[in-house]
């Protein structure tokens, strides 16, 4: 049976689990689109633009391990990119389909809609060359090849990549030979044994030892692997915050939130006393090290990535994260007793009745809605901050785009998370001012029969830029005032929606939205400066953070 290009690519990115291609409309795209909806075994999801569009591509690679969203040429791929170049900043195989125009209108180089009108045609794709890890144009004659060379690409690096394809050739037939898939990378026996006797005796000489497991593991799938690590080498692991819930927070082993200086004293002081600390797919970014104040020694450090270990100074390349993982749970000696620490949430609900919603109330009652297996979206700014400090239930993961963070992100990225697993409730928490970037994708949900629980932080505009720029009560740091309780209903939500100002009234929000068989938005009012713990931390350290050099004075009421 003969195969058209585009059809080779979706069986392929079937084959390794995309079942959903978020997108939209584009006359370039057609032939990809017509060819997604027929294809068996791969849906067409539509969003509201590209942006968000690519976003919630970015939240399904989060649950299912890749995902695929498909834009038109030009204006199209161009509106995606920001969101390409978040999933490739957080380690995210996402696959950017792109339509083109017909190779006759490239050749003749014509003038014609979604271009610069120059006549050049690669100017996009070689735009998106910095947030991929690889691209080609595919064609009859290359399509085998180059789509086992993108997937390899995408699955090794765990980064995005671009495909794209001429109108006019997205339909036309196969004619290179069947490629087999690229095994997986193999690492060098020789450095694997090296690094691995230089980590056990490391281990051995070590009288305290923690790890410090990383966002890498899961985007490679290998919490399975780093689990038995910890299992059979007995060590206690503490989590930064781009990196929680890697594993699950329930497990004895786990002893909290690292944060540098800035929270958690306990914890900080325990990791950076430790003789031997191990890095495993970790990013040592500013929010990561709490505005670069932790401390650690490289010479204790072991830093293991996914191509590459690291024991002190000395490097041993070619060897990849999952090999050492297991070569080092079958090696290392088990160290027996209790974790040095053991982790609390966020305190006892406080207030009630007509008391105002403060960040003190507002946060442990979050953290106590929150429930096994669930899937927690939190938006980049205040709201992520205050519930990295909670304690998730078993089973339930927790993602922010801690690197990148782009406002605007969770809201769609919730909804590729819900597309990706409908069957794990998904909570959703973000702010007034990044939910009026993205808000639109709320209607798609409801479209697609998924339940979300929606809360909305309306503080009054940008809290997170008060907190780190000069003046907080900058005009540029307000937005619109919407009735956002509202929202729901506009955009065809048949959910139960409420608008809360007193911690009575977010009581019995919280318990119908938990009881409920319908999606459910609140919209939570605080004060505008209710910031949680961390972010005001950060707030007061942001001479070290963007001014190490700089004296900078920030007045907040």
């Amino acid at each position: 049976m003969s195969v058209t290009v585009i059809e080779h690519v979706l069986a392929r990115l079937k084959a390794i689990g995309i079942s959903e291609v978020f997108g939209v409309a584009g006359d370039y795209a057609f032939p990809v689109e017509d060819a997604i909806v027929r294809f068996q075994g791969i849906d067409w999801v539509g969003c509201c633009n590209e942006l968000n569009a690519a976003y919630a591509a970015d939240g399904y690679a989060r649950i299912r391990g890749a995902g695929a969203v498909s834009t038109t040429y030009g204006v199209g791929e161009l509106s995606a990119i920001n969101a390409i170049a978040g999933a490739y900043a957080e380690h995210l195989p996402v696959f950017h389909l792109v339509g083109m125009p017909n190779m006759a209108t490239q050749a003749r180089r014509a003038l014609v809609h979604h271009t610069l009108g120059n006549g050049e045609f690669e100017l996009f794709r070689k735009m998106a060359e910095p947030v991929v890890c690889a691209s080609a144009i595919m064609t009859p004659q290359n399509v085998s090849y180059e789509t086992e060379r993108l997937i390899g690409e995408a699955l090794y690096h765990r980064r995005p990549v671009y495909m794209g394809f001429p109108a006019d050739v997205a339909n036309q037939e196969v004619v290179s030979n069947p490629q087999p898939p690229l095994d997986p990378p193999e690492s060098d026996p020789t450095a694997l044994e090296a690094a691995t006797d230089a980590i056990v005796t490391a281990l051995e000489g070590a009288h305290t030892a923690c790890i410090l497991p990383g966002i890498v593991v899961h985007r490679a799938g290998l919490q399975t692997e780093l689990q038995a690590f910890v299992d059979a080498s007995g060590l206690p692991f503490a989590t930064m915050f781009a990196d929680k819930s890697v594993l699950d927070e329930q497990h004895p082993a786990y002893i909290g939130m690292y944060d540098g200086k800035l929270m958690e004293e306990l914890v900080r002081s325990f990791v950076e006393s430790c003789d031997v600390v191990l890095t495993i797919g970790t990013m040592l970014s500013d929010f990561n090290t709490g505005a670069f104040t932790s401390r650690l020694d490289p010479a204790k450090t072991i830093d293991i990535r996914l191509h590459r270990t690291q024991v002190g100074s000395k490097v041993y390349p070619n060897i990849e994260m999952k090999d050492i993982l297991v070569e080092l749970t079958g090696r290392v000696t088990k160290r027996n007793g209790k974790a040095p620490i053991q982790p609390v949430s966020l305190g006892s609900v406080v207030g009630s009745g007509s008391d105002p919603i403060t960040a003190e109330t507002l946060y442990p009652r979050w953290a106590n809605f929150l429930k096994p297996n669930d899937i927690l979206i939190a938006e980049t700014g205040t709201s992520s901050m205050g519930l990295a400090f909670a304690l998730m239930p078993r089973g339930a993961s927790f993602h922010n785009q801690t690197l990148w963070g782009s406002i605007g992100w969770a809201t769609p990225a919730s909804f590729g998370a819900a597309v990706a697993d409908p069957n794990r409730r998904l909570v959703l928490v973000t702010g007034d001012g990044s939910h009026q970037l993205t808000v639109q994708e709320i209607g798609q949900f409801e479209r697609r029969g998924l339940k979300p629980i929606v809360f909305v932080l309306n503080n009054n505009g940008y809290l997170i830029e008060r907190l780190l720029c000069n003046n907080p009560s900058s005009v540029y740091n307000d937005v619109a005032s919407w009735n956002y309780s509202e929202l729901p209903h506009a955009f065809g939500c048949d959910w139960f929606t409420a608008r809360v100002t007193t911690c009575g009234e977010l009581d019995l929000a919280i318990k119908a939205a938990a009881q409920g068989k319908t999606g459910a938005y609140i919209e939570v009012i605080t004060d505008t400066y209710a910031a949680s713990p961390l972010s005001q931390r950060l707030h007061e350290s942001i001479e070290t953070l963007y001014h190490s050099q700089i004296r900078v004075r920030v007045n907040v009421p």
